[in-house]
Order: C-alpha cells, then sequence, then structure tokens
C-alpha cells in the first residue's frame, strides 16, 4: 500500500489525566489510580488512531509526563530530587532537569507496561517512540561523567536494552526522537550517529530516526523565525543519517521552510514525510495532505513515503489533534487514488 500513515509520536493527554495543552504538565492522580488513568488514556488514543484510519500506530506516550524524562525515571544513578534550571537546545529555552550523579544503569523495564497495554489492543503495525542519546544529554545536566559523548554512550547502552525488550513485547518499529539533531549538526557527524548506532545495534524490527524543529510551542516558533528563509541545517547531517543502518527517518514536511530537495540525500531511506503541521491549530484538508505527499514524492519514490505529522501532538488541543488525525488518514486514503 502506498502512504501508509503513522504520527510523530506524541498525543494530548486528556484533562482528567494530566493538566491540558502544557509540556511537563503534572498528573491529576497517583499510584494505582494514575496506572489505570494512563491505561484508559493510551486506549483512547489507539480508538481514535484505528478510526482516523492511521496504519501504524503509537500509543501516544499517554504514560509519559515528557519523552525524555518517561524513560529517565527508570534510570539508577539520576536525582530528580534535586533539579536544576539549565539551557535546553543551546538555550533556546530553560527547564528544569534531573541530575546525572552516578553510573547509569536499568532500574527495570521502562515502557513495558504501555507497550504491552498497546499491543494487547491493536492488531495494527505499533511504533514505540524512545529519546535519542544525543537529546537526552542536552535534556539532563551532568555531575558524574563530565563528557558528554561518554556519557551519550553509557545512556545508548541503556536505549539498546529497552529496545531489544520493546521488539520483544511485540513493537514493529522503534523510533529515536533526535531534535537536537539539527542544533548540533557537528557532532551528530563526530559521534551522533555512532550513539544513535549503538541504542539501535541488533534490533531486527525497523528503525527510524525523528528529526524535528520541536513542538508548536512558542520558544520553538520564535527560534524558527531566526533561521531565514531556508532551514538548511538537515544539509549536513543527511548523508551520514543515510549512510547509518537506520531504515526510516522522519521529517516535517507541511508550512516546513526544509527545501524539499534535501530529502533527495536520504536515497536509501524510507521518509516519514510530515504532512500534519504541529505549530497551528488550522486543521488540514485531504487535499492539503495530498499536495504535501505529491511535492515529497519528486525527491523521494512515493513507495518510500509514510505520512505522518511534523512532530508530536503533546502540547496541543484534543479536538484539534483528533481533527488533524482524521485528516491525515483521509489525506493519505486521497493521495493513493490520485498519486497511486
Amino acid at each position: 500500500m502506498l502512504f501508509p500513515t503513522t504520527i510523530a509520536g506524541s498525543l494530548p493527554k486528556p484533562e482528567w489525566l494530566a493538566e491540558p495543552n502544557m509540556l511537563w504538565a503534572p498528573w491529576k492522580a497517583q499510584g494505582d489510580e494514575l496506572l489505570r488513568a494512563k491505561r484508559d488514556a493510551t486506549l483512547i488514543w489507539l480508538k481514535i488512531q484505528e478510526d482516523a484510519g492511521i496504519d501504524i500506530l503509537t500509543e501516544g506516550e499517554q504514560a509519559r509526563q515528557h519523552f525524555v524524562h518517561g524513560f529517565l525515571e527508570k534510570i539508577e544513578g539520576i536525582d530528580f530530587a534535586h533539579k536544576v534550571e539549565m539551557g535546553i537546545r543551546k538555550d533556546r529555552y530553560k527547564a528544569m532537569v534531573p541530575q546525572v550523579v552516578a553510573p547509569l544503569r536499568l532500574k527495570d523495564r521502562v515502557h513495558a507496561f504501555e507497550a504491552r497495554v498497546a499491543r494487547t489492543h491493536t492488531k495494527k503495525k505499533l511504533k514505540f517512540t524512545l529519546p535519542g542519546p544525543m537529546t537526552i544529554i542536552d535534556t539532563i545536566a551532568d555531575r558524574y561523567y563530565g563528557d558528554r559523548v561518554k556519557m551519550a554512550f553509557a545512556f545508548a547502552e541503556l536505549l539498546n536494552e529497552e529496545a531489544k525488550a520493546l521488539q520483544a513485547d511485540g513493537v514493529d518499529l522503534v523510533q529515536f526522537d533526535e531534535p537536537a539533531f539539527n542544533v548540533y549538526m557537528d557532532e551528530v557527524n563526530d559521534w551522533g550517529i555512532k550513539a544513535l548506532e549503538r541504542a539501535a545495534q541488533g534490533l531486527t524490527c525497523t528503525t527510524a530516526v525523528h528529526i524535528c524543529y520541536g513542538y508548536g510551542i512558542k520558544a520553538n516558533t520564535d527560534w524558527k523565525e531566526t533561521l531565514g528563509g531556508q532551514w538548511r541545517q538537515y544539509e549536513q547531517i543527511f548523508p551520514a543519517i543515510d549512510a547509518s543502518p537506520i531504515q526510516q527517518v522522519a521529517i516535517e514536511c507541511r508550512n516546513s521552510k526544509v527545501p524539499l530537495d534535501l530529502l533527495a540525500l536520504l536515497k536509501n531511506k524510507i521518509v516519514q514525510a510530515g504532512v500534519i503541521d504541529v505549530a497551528s491549530d488550522t486543521v488540514e484538508t485531504a487535499e492539503d495532505v495530498v499536495k504535501v505527499i505529491d511535492a515529497v514524492s519528486k525527491f523521494v519514490p512515493k513507495s518510500n513515503i509514510i505520512a505522518t505529522t511534523n512532530c508530536g501532538m503533546a502540547p496541543m488541543r484534543r479536538e484539534i489533534a483528533e481533527a488533524k488525525l482524521m485528516a491525515l488518514g483521509a489525506g493519505a486514503a486521497l493521495a493513493r487514488e490520485k498519486l497511486g
């Protein structure tokens, strides 16, 4: 089937699970009640995705407060009790982050609960997202390793451990989210790709990396205004990504200033093309989706295109996210008719 659909990963949390329309939103329950609420939210979004015609589902990151810190919570050697303020993405915005204070080790499985809930309740393909090593070290303070690269590879080993377990849980696609890849381009080529490869080492399921210019929050939209008429950062890293064993690359294409001809640099990859803008509450039409897929197909073979969202929808209003999912499914179906 041409143009299968998926989403970047996250979806808004229902108002009874966490404070809506914000990142790092606090939970509204504790203990067993919180666990049940996470499960229920996961099931709701599985159903909504299926109804929208999404082909490769995610659990919507409903059990994680944040896509990075949801992974960090199950790791020994991290102090969450004494968070410090840190600039993230080269000081694009500030956040209170935990600190690495000792050697890193997984306490237990990290995402078994939500992965197994999702796998039990859908027969469709299942994708699971994990933060990439470079993005993790850009979102946590180091008080132990004293070396960014050494710490990144320590996290890569833990990511690999969890990714292999997710594969055993029945996950079809493991995606590593690396928004830091368009901030530290020299480091991506020096060691970032190698750390990503270590995180994916030995996986036999499909692997992907998601690179983006961030959520539709003010700090990111303001930053994008400083990047000029064309966003060509990917030109510096696509060749190295294309040479890596990672099989898919997720990239924003809708209302993006990324020149689509750069996608031709990913000649060996399946491209998850973002056809839904997560920085706008305007709901796309099916025809809008077709136009983006058609534009991408000038540089990527049609058989190598997956239609997706530009980035996660975690901070978006729930009704807007649902409408955009419907547009994504309807648009891909229309594209099969018109472009197939």
